[in-house]
């Protein structure tokens, strides 16, 4: 059966997949749209699995702000390649992964993965299909939904995103501008913690001790008391607040000022009551491992030596 470049040219459209493929899939399907879409897809499976122990350390960090229920969704999904994480239909579904986490609510990836995404696929069965279509690893990270008196911001075409929520919702543009302000601060500075009351006990113990090591092997403290020492701890914990707490960090803006205190400032302006609540910070591919290319083993398979 002879199959056109129109019915091609429609498959291609309706699957992102190139036309080489779209070609293959009709003349298997003996030119029945229907049937090529699910050799593709199909298709789609296999390679997805030959590509799944491939690392996949860029990508993008995106947020969705629903601004009449005052919720936020933000995702990271990774990709090979930031060529990849460029592309027009990467950026597409990430979009369309964010619509869908801010209507149905899921609680963990997983759950998200058995979502319906569209055309009768889930979103893994979609997922699946994109790294068939794109060439590339892909793999949905991680998600966070946060409700409230919510701002957000993305640095760097998705490589950094945060969100920052406030205690109260109010209806003012400083409020919101503030808001926006301590998000700027949150990506630039990278806080572990919300607050001190946020750090974690044995995060406070493990750095007392290293502190504390730290004073007792400098020999001019040799001779001072433990009493002495432990007051030492106690002031260079202080600096610990202030470099890994968003709330004691110095605003970036007006260093006179710690985050927590700018924050007051515009609460007291406009006569109201408010302060930091929560902030979420994520930063494309932090933790993971990264491909390194080897050029001199390409160049010796290239030359073959």
């Amino acid at each position: 059966m002879e199959i056109t470049a129109k019915a091609v040219a429609a498959l291609r459209a309706k699957t992102g997949i190139g036309m080489m493929d779209c070609k293959k899939a009709l003349v298997e399907a003996n030119g029945n749209e229907e049937e090529a879409i699910k050799i593709l897809r199909e298709k789609g499976l296999a390679v997805a699995a030959k590509k799944s122990g491939r690392i996949a350390a860029e990508g993008l960090v995106s947020i969705l702000l629903d601004e009449e229920t005052h919720t936020a969704a933000m995702i990271e999904v990774n990709i090979e390649t930031d060529f990849a994480a460029k592309n027009a239909v990467f950026g597409e579904f990430v979009d369309d992964l964010l619509k869908i986490v801010l209507k149905t609510r899921p609680a963990t990836v997983e759950e998200l993965l058995k979502k319906e995404f569209k055309d009768g696929l889930d979103v893994e069965a979609a997922l699946k299909d994109k790294i068939f279509t794109i060439g590339e690893n892909m793999n949905i990270r991680r998600f966070v939904i946060i409700e409230g008196a919510a701002a957000s911001y993305v640095h760097g075409k998705g490589n950094i995103g945060v969100v920052v929520k406030m205690d109260k919702v109010i209806d003012n543009p400083a409020f919101s501008e503030a808001a926006k302000n301590v998000c700027l601060q949150a990506a630039a500075m990278n806080p572990l913690y919300l607050d001190p009351a946020s750090v974690p006990a044995e995060a406070i113990e493990n750095e007392k001790q290293i502190i504390e090591t730290q004073i007792k092997n400098d020999p001019s403290n040799a001779k001072k008391p433990e009493k002495v020492i432990g007051m030492m701890v106690e002031g260079k914990l202080k600096k610990f607040y202030t470099t890994n707490c968003l709330s004691e960090q110095a605003y970036v803006k007006d260093d006179k000022l710690t985050v927590a205190k700018y924050v007051a400032s515009v609460a007291k302006e406009l006569g109201e009551e408010f302060k930091l609540a929560q902030f979420v910070r994520y930063e494309k591919g932090e933790g993971l491992e990264k491909k390194e290319d080897n050029f001199a083993e390409e160049i010796a398979k290239l030359t073959q030596k």
